[in-house]
């Protein structure tokens, strides 16, 4: 069983914006693990929270996040007004990047899932897949095969949280920043060795593929990453 407690860091970073290098690296200063995508598919019991939060049903917030001090990535980060809200106390941490690279990046990972057609078994991956494409339309883009009006939609994001969000709680981030604003907004000290670098688009690519070999569904790129 997981102890209470509450997140120390809301993440309104989208996903390719280093967000699982940001996991490792806020499960390494914080010390409990951090929410990220992964961990929906990893507890597919978060998965019906999430599809009602997509359709306007918001569930408890701290229910939904006890054990974890942190949240980045999506679907965490698409509802990041309603978490500062229930987290006042937390870090809003807005990773951001380059918009053509982070366009260049979803396009090769992430948004060939949202693209693909919806799965019929099993029940959770169809309602996973669901909550996804909901999430986007509703939340980011319906645009997504449209690189101009996806990075609209990525830089009206990140500004909508920069207007928003009191400076003295932001901490704005990108690759190559490394620990320090991190540390600084969290008042922990700078750990003595690199910064985590995780999941680039080639390990991405290899993780699906892998899985692809595993399922025998090859080219299917609604699967879990991961899993």
């Amino acid at each position: 069983m997981r102890c209470e407690m509450t997140l120390r860091v809301v993440g309104a970073g989208v996903g390719r914006t280093a967000t699982m290098s940001l996991k490792h690296a806020l499960e390494r200063l914080l010390g409990e693990p951090c929410y990220h995508m992964f961990e929906v598919l990893e507890h597919p019991d978060h998965i019906p929270a999430w599809h009602g939060a997509t359709f306007g049903d918001m569930p408890d917030w701290h229910e939904l996040f006890d054990g974890f001090a942190a949240a980045v990535d999506w679907p965490a980060s698409a509802f990041w007004p309603e978490l500062s809200e229930a987290f006042p106390e937390a870090v809003v941490l807005l990773s951001v990047r380059d918009p053509h690279e982070w366009w260049r990046s979803a396009d090769e990972t992430i948004f060939p899932g949202v693209r693909a057609e919806a799965p019929t078994d099993p029940p959770h991956m169809v309602q996973w897949h669901e909550m996804v494409r909901e999430m986007m339309r509703s939340r980011f883009t319906e645009a997504i095969d449209d690189p101009v009006a996806a990075m609209r939609a990525f830089e009206r994001h990140n500004d909508l949280v920069r207007e928003t969000v009191p400076a003295d709680r932001l901490v704005e981030w990108q690759p190559g920043d490394g620990w320090g604003p991190i540390c600084a907004a969290l008042d922990v000290p700078v750990p003595d060795e690199p910064f985590p670098h995780r999941n680039s688009t080639e390990e991405f690519r290899q993780r699906v593929a892998a899985q692809d070999d595993e399922t025998d569904r090859p080219g299917d790129p609604s699967l879990p990453p991961g899993r």
